[in-house]
């Protein structure tokens, strides 16, 4: 088993579990290998360390110990212009995100391109007020908003909508 340190483009990072490299990399390709905080499947891994069980040890210290070889420089990876560097969140608040994501999934139905549609069903009285999510154009959200209808966008990472295995 193979446990890699991954990091989409938007600078989530995340822990995968793969049978091989070989596993991994036939996932990647296919598009099966999804961020769990925006569901970007253009995942790249992150350098890491072995984790090699060898007894009891103290761990090595110094500038190599830390992935650091002397007389190298460290460079940043570039990021889109715009985006955030997420992978400066601490991992307790990508968990909470998803976590709450997780919540609004099992406490909302999920009406898909539909949600125009019922929320102004439910707006005008025509069916009963519950809680509900699913898709809309912008154009779509705008006119409901203009028609007093409160809506937000919420991107829902697909990892939120699904079992956690």
């Amino acid at each position: 088993m193979k446990v890699l340190d991954l990091q989409c483009q938007h600078g989530h990072v995340f822990e995968g579990w793969f049978g091989s490299e070989e596993d991994f990399q036939s996932q990647r390709e296919r598009g099966l290998v999804q961020c769990p905080m925006c569901a970007d499947d253009h995942i790249e891994k992150r350098l890491s360390a072995p984790r090699l069980n060898l007894g009891a040890r103290a761990p090595a210290a110094g500038p190599a110990a830390a992935g650091h070889t002397p007389g190298t420089e460290v460079i940043p990876a570039q990021r889109p212009a715009g985006a955030v560097d997420a992978s400066m969140l601490p991992p307790a608040l990508q968990a909470a995100w998803l976590d709450l994501a997780r919540k609004i999934v099992a406490n909302t139905e999920d009406v898909g391109p539909r949600f125009a549609q019922e929320a102004r069903r439910m707006h005008h009285g025509e069916v009963e007020e519950r809680a509900i999510r699913g898709q809309a154009t912008p154009d779509e959200a705008v006119q409901l908003i203009e028609e007093g209808i409160a809506v937000m966008p919420l991107p829902l990472p697909a990892a939120a909508k699904e079992t956690l295995q």
